[in-house]
């Protein structure tokens, strides 16, 4: 990695990147890419430009005539790119740099402008700056042994074997004055496109993961551990620091020189020593999936302005399941309102790419990043994780458990009121193994493979169907029992035979279906909340709401027993009713958000508790259940006042 780059090399390596791109897929990518290459020109503007002007006087004139080509191509290409609302703002902002460069203004000044102009760029036409798992440094140092270390050296010094038959010579990327103005992003790009002209070469045929592990790896090089272990007391010891990075995106965009303007000095070449180490101190599950889910969204938005919208809807879709999703559990529990804000704004957005305009879908775009950097602070590592872990795995609990509750003590209500506890046993078997079938779920998503946020999706949407189905026939036929009367002569003579095997399996399917439905979400939600100092509140939480819901199982139970056997039947009737209707609405939402149904946003609130979610095909789908619970009570009804008629 040379100390700069030539501007007559850097244009020749894009114009041969744009050539071999070509095609369709450049016409797709052309304004990300120009996006990227205006960053790129005004990164090298920010870090040389000291480099060649100093207190007003040219220290090299033929690095000063780079910096006012790099300047004005920059300000050049700004106009190139699709108009927008902040393009005109930009131009501005280039041509004040322009300006300052063509002043011989002060190097600090002149980085300052190049570095908000690249972060305004960057908001106004996005592109990944992040990548998209946390980098593994090991790999990374493995990679960098071997294939940069002839170069620069082992340790980064510019000295490797090959170094004394190059020219220019390699970078020395140990050293610390000229990294410290080099972000990780910069890095990464360097990597992924080489230095036409020089000895360095780009790296693209390794994976963008790989390439992401071997920029952390090079921005460490600069740092001792000394450095790593005074940022490790730092970011433990200081609850405002850990705001001041709380996500890898913003972690691969700062360099230390502008971490040292909101900072001081040694505790920002300490944190970034020990970040760049360390990037998983950061709170992973934010990160992690904001980082994918903001990656997702940019790429949706250039598939659209690429008049590609089926692959815009699909990028869209993964922005939700594989980027927003893993992040929900511990998001729901520390602010349910932006969550919610989050998750509606994911479904207008898809909604808009299916309909709207490319400047409606870049707007709401724009929206939907500033939630997630929401999210990203909401999310970051605080001294009160101790007491949001605890409530939350108690409100998850509490909020999952409640239905599947009531389903069960329903059934085994009902069992009792009509003598039948031989088959009781049934309906223990399924939510006791729908449990041990929680357990499993939990092992195989910790230790063997992730659950895919479509599978998440789309298992809860089909159970909470199929729950939804089994109990609006059961709520119709009790409440037509409960209006028919002679409840002693029915139990006696016609339950022995209506309670045989096949519905007994049939109770155990309905108990495993309603409980596991339920564990599975609550699993996930555990294993994402799930952090190394976490454990014991999560825990306290578990056993906490365990003991709630068997309290309210006793309550329930003993409630029922002493009910007429008419006013059970009406009343259970009337809750496996509102359990269907609730359970519809959940089951239409998971496929939704799964991307197996459209969804057709409307203005309403969303209230989880009774499964309303804002769009019309969840409506829809309740309004169905609903009106056949209204028809199916009234024929009951009017045949109960029929039977009586005819006995008088």
């Amino acid at each position: 990695m040379p100390c700069r780059l030539p501007y007559r090399w850097l244009m020749a390596l894009l114009l041969a990147i744009c050539s071999l791109i070509g095609g369709p897929s450049y016409a797709a990518n052309t304004t990300e890419l120009k996006a990227k290459q205006i960053w790129q020109l005004l990164d090298y503007v920010a870090v040389d430009y000291g480099g060649a002007v100093a207190n007003g006087v040219v220290l090299k004139s033929s690095e000063y005539a780079e910096m006012q080509e790099f300047s004005a191509t920059a300000e050049r290409q700004l106009g190139e790119l699709p108009d927008q609302t902040d393009k005109g703002r930009l131009l501005q902002q280039a041509t004040a740099l322009r300006a300052a460069v063509a002043a011989k203004a002060d190097p600090a000044s002149v980085a300052k402008l190049a570095h908000a102009l690249s972060s305004a760029v960057q908001k106004a036409y996005p592109f990944p700056v992040a990548p998209t798992a946390m980098p593994v440094l090991a790999k990374g140092g493995q990679l960098f042994q071997a294939q940069c270390a002839a170069c620069h050296g082992q340790q980064g010094r510019g000295d490797g074997p090959l170094a004394a038959s190059l020219n220019p010579k390699p970078t020395a990327l140990a050293d610390h004055m000229r990294a410290r103005e080099r972000s990780l992003f910069a890095l990464h790009q360097i990597i992924s496109n080489g230095v036409q002209g020089t000895a360095m070469q780009g790296f693209g045929a390794l994976s963008d993961e790989d390439r992401w592990a071997l920029a952390f790896f090079v921005g460490t090089l600069p740092y001792t551990q000394s450095d790593k272990d005074e940022g490790a007391k730092l970011w433990q010891a200081n609850a405002q620091v850990r705001q001041t990075l709380v996500s890898l995106d913003v972690l691969t965009q700062t360099s230390e020189h502008v971490l040292a303007d909101r900072l001081d000095e040694p505790s920002a070449r300490a944190l970034t020593a020990y970040l760049r180490a360390n990037p998983s101190a950061l709170n992973i599950s934010s990160p992690k999936g904001t980082a994918i889910a903001k990656a997702k969204l940019s790429e949706s938005v250039t598939a659209l302005l690429a008049d590609d919208r089926a692959g815009a809807t699909k990028l869209a879709l993964s922005a939700y399941l594989d980027g927003f999703e893993p992040v929900e559990p511990a998001l729901a529990t520390r602010n349910r309102p932006l969550f919610e804000k989050i998750e509606a704004a994911m479904v207008s957005y898809r909604a808009l790419i299916a309909n709207g305009s490319p400047a409606d879908v870049q707007t709401a775009e724009l929206h939907l990043r500033g939630l997630l950097d929401e999210a990203d602070k909401v999310l970051a590592p605080s001294d009160d994780d101790a007491v949001a872990a605890f409530i939350g795995a108690l409100t998850i609990l509490l909020r999952e458990g409640l239905e599947a509750l009531l389903v069960v003590v329903a059934m085994l209500a009902f069992l009792k009121k009509a003598e039948r506890k031989d088959v009781l046993i049934y309906v223990h078997a399924g939510w006791a193994s729908a449990l041990a079938a929680g357990g499993i779920t939990w092992a195989v998503a910790t230790y063997l493979v992730g659950v895919s946020g479509a599978s998440r999706e789309l298992t809860e949407g089909f159970s909470s169907l199929f729950a939804a189905v089994v109990l609006l026939g059961v709520g119709m036929w009790m409440h037509q029992k409960s209006v028919a009367g002679r409840w002693q002569v029915y139990l006696k003579e016609k339950l022995s035979s209506a309670l045989n095997k096949r519905t007994a399996w049939f109770l155990f399917s309905l108990a495993f279906v309603a409980v596991y439905r339920e564990v599975f979400e609550t699993v996930l939600f555990y294993a994402a909340l799930w952090t190394e100092g976490n454990g014991w509140p999560l825990l306290a939480g578990l056993g906490t709401g365990m003991g709630i819901l068997a309290l309210l199982a006793v309550i329930l139970l003993r409630t029922s027993a002493r009910l007429p056997i008419g006013q059970f039947f009406a009343a259970s009737s009337l809750l496996v009713a509102i359990l269907a209707v609730v359970l519809a609405g959940k089951g239409i939402a998971g496929l939704q958000e799964a991307g197996l149904l459209h969804t057709s946003p409307i203005s309403i609130p969303r209230i989880d508790l009774l499964g309303i979610y804002p769009s019309w095909q969840t409506l829809s789908a309740q309004f169905a259940v609903l009106f056949i619970v209204v028809v199916a009570f009234t024929i009951n009804l009017r045949s109960s006042r029929q039977m009586a008629v005819q006995k008088s």
